[in-house]
């Protein structure tokens, strides 16, 4: 009610100043004043922050207009036709100066209430998914931007070969998209260092699946994504955060194991976590089941990559062989010299077991490229 009251008020004041203007210049026929324009813009500038767009200001001032034409005091007091004429252009010009300055300030509003709310939605989101703030309070907050976090929510996070940001074509397809199947509310989507946010109820999980879908196939003309990987659902405020956080874990897990999958779904990379909850235990594992591996001829490097091959094509020589790029000879060498420096033989279940475990860890914990 308040905000409404504003306006007309708003409306008013402009309304009076601008014929009051159009009433001295069919008068003396004189240009508006730098003042006065200045004047015209800043009741514009007001007009847009009391919510009043930019059509009805127009509006207004041309009703006003018609309205006390033949009031004003030029054109009721001109003698001649000639003296008619004059104050009519004059006062035509002033008109077109007024509303040319009432436009200039409503788009000056306008630009400061979308840089305002950029920066509240860009603070709302970086509490949101960092968990920064009163939960009570971001619940409150979180209703302007559309979700209820009462209820159980997931999130998505695309990761592209290029940064994200709000202008990045990718985003702005994928938004119109999403908006245009599913609507604004409950659904937020947001760039965060670089990365593509979707926040979603679990309620919509289709909302995350399009959305994966659209970021890693926008259409031609388009960059795609790199992969995108999605959270579990969680309840509340904090249920954000924790799915958030696990699709970034799911994305650095992908990249350090060289996963080939593009679409990622925390729950079924469950065991990573779990492999990685005590890193000094896995550390000890890598050191004292492949640590041997240094010693071979060009390194640990190669052979490492052995193991995760054969594990990879199932254990068929002839498959693995082709993923390295190497003769099924020279495979069974590498098989060997794994076997002969570690004491593990990859033909033996349990072995097979220790191996692939301990190979997955140096990968997670990036050796033999980093010491452990």
């Amino acid at each position: 009610m308040h905000a409404v009251t504003e306006a007309q008020h708003g409306l008013e004041e402009l309304s009076r100043q601008y014929v009051e203007l159009l009433a001295d210049v069919s008068r003396t026929g004189r240009p508006l004043r730098r003042a006065e324009l200045e004047s015209l813009r800043l009741l514009g500038e007001r007009s847009a922050e009391a919510g009043c767009g930019l059509r009805d200001v127009v509006s207004r001032c041309l009703g006003a207009t018609r309205e006390r034409w033949q009031a004003l005091p030029g054109i009721a007091g001109a003698a001649t036709l000639s003296e008619l004429r004059r104050a009519g252009e004059a006062a035509l010009a002033a008109a077109d100066a007024a509303l040319a300055a009432v436009g200039e300030g409503h788009e000056r509003g306008q630009r400061l209430a979308v840089r305002q709310e950029e920066a509240l939605r860009r603070e709302f989101i970086d509490d949101l998914l960092y968990g920064r703030s009163d939960p009570g309070l971001l619940a409150e907050r979180a209703e302007r931007f559309g979700l209820r976090l009462a209820s159980a929510h997931a999130v998505a996070v695309a990761v592209g070969d290029e940064p994200y940001d709000d202008v990045h074509p990718v985003v702005r397809r994928v938004e119109r998209e999403l908006v245009g199947r599913f609507g604004e509310r409950d659904v937020l989507l947001a760039s965060k260092d670089g990365r593509l946010v979707c926040v979603a109820p679990d309620s919509e999980r289709a909302v995350l699946d399009f959305f994966a879908q659209l970021a890693l196939g926008p259409g031609a003309g388009y960059r795609p994504a790199r992969r995108v990987a999605t959270g579990r659902e969680h309840s509340g405020a904090g249920g954000v955060v924790r799915s958030y956080e696990e699709a970034l874990g799911a994305l650095d897990f992908a990249d350090r194991l060289s996963l080939p999958a593009v679409l990622l779904r925390a729950e079924e990379l469950l065991v990573f976590p779990v492999l990685m909850r005590d890193r000094a235990a896995m550390a000890e594992l890598v050191r004292s089941v492949l640590g041997p591996l240094s010693g071979a001829r060009g390194g640990a490097w190669p052979l490492l990559e052995t193991i995760t091959a054969q594990a990879e094509s199932g254990y068929v020589n002839a498959e693995a062989a082709r993923r390295l790029g190497l003769s099924v000879r020279t495979l069974s060498y590498r098989l060997a010299r794994i076997k002969s420096l570690t004491g593990y033989d990859l033909a033996d279940p349990l072995h097979r077991y220790t191996l692939e475990t301990a190979a997955m860890g140096a990968r997670l914990l990036g050796w033999p490229q980093r010491p452990l």
